[in-house]
């Protein structure tokens, strides 16, 4: 069964290494529409990206360069940023050039078509799977969810606590897992933070009377809210000089689960920017129906259905 992985999962597989180790291998690819990749090292003048296979070159032709270019639905950037990156693709042919020169005529298109064809048409809302983040803005990531397919996953559903930007969590190449949770028109959009785990799971790791570490998400006239963990927040009081987007050091004075709060007195803060760690995964399964993030005696209920 073949497996459809985000683009540079596939590069450095030792199946992927001894296809692309001689011609004859990159033909027996090609009959069997395998799959590879490799860098693509120039974009030309008409957009057709060449591509470093080892024993020889291969070139991807413009139209074939991703879904949409050919239908002009999708931008040429797509193929453009492509360069000095890994690229899927399969092999079409073995042609030669004006010099007698083997090449590899390639598309990546239909290796995307492929995966849409036999992966992400085939997901449901509430399916898990692994990404890889491929550019960062500040509405959200897109998230390549195999073989170059783009997903959106929206800066409010990375995580419980806000951020102001999507680098705050994210760094461009991060594998991590998401959560399908809306398909419409062939687009699919993702969320992430019912994986980070509820309000009980992460207050586990807290207990009153301890100083610990915390980032200041918003000050406001009647406090300020401090990330613990980016699924957990708690509400310190005021404190002079004190702003959004610094560390901090708190201490945890109550942890009230009826209510969901956690009171805090800030210690001290400071400006210091944290380079994003690979994110802490409480649910591992490969599927999400419903997801209650607020404790079960809890008024307040903060919950995700999936459907």
């Amino acid at each position: 069964m073949t497996e459809f992985y985000p683009e540079g999962k596939l590069i450095e597989t030792a199946g992927n290494i001894s296809a692309l180790r001689s011609k004859m291998n990159i033909a027996e690819a090609c009959a069997e529409n395998k799959i590879l990749e490799a860098r693509a090292v120039i974009c030309d003048s008409e957009h057709n990206l060449i591509v470093d296979m080892g024993c020889m070159k291969g070139i991807i032709p413009r139209e074939e360069g991703a879904i949409g270019i050919r239908e002009g639905t999708v931008k040429d950037i797509a193929v453009i940023s492509r360069v000095n990156r890994p690229v899927c693709f399969v092999v079409e042919s073995l042609e030669n050039d004006a010099m007698g020169n083997t090449y590899a005529l390639l598309s990546r298109r239909k290796a995307q078509e492929k995966c849409v064809e036999q992966k992400t048409s085939k997901l449901k809302c509430g399916d898990i799977t692994t990404g890889k983040i491929t550019h960062l803005e500040s509405f959200g990531a897109f998230v390549d969810i195999g073989c170059g397919v783009i997903a959106l996953l929206p800066i409010d559903s990375i995580s419980v606590s806000r951020i102001e930007h999507p680098s705050e969590r994210f760094s461009v190449g991060m594998e991590i897992r998401v959560i399908i949770k809306n398909i419409e028109n062939g687009r699919i959009s993702l969320s992430h933070k019912e994986l980070l785990g509820t309000w009980e799971e992460n207050v586990r790791d807290f207990k009153s009377g301890e100083t610990v570490a915390g980032v200041i998400r918003s000050v406001e006239e009647y406090g300020a809210f401090v990330e613990l963990t980016p699924n957990l927040a708690g509400l310190a009081e005021l404190k002079e000089n004190i702003k959004t987007g610094q560390q901090a050091s708190v201490y945890i004075k109550n942890i009230i689960p009826e209510r969901m709060k956690i009171k805090l007195i800030i210690i001290d803060s400071f400006d210091y920017k944290l380079q994003p760690e690979k994110p802490k995964y409480y649910f591992n399964g490969d599927h999400l129906d419903y997801f209650l993030y607020s404790p079960e005696n809890c008024k307040r209920r903060i919950e995700t259905v999936f459907e």
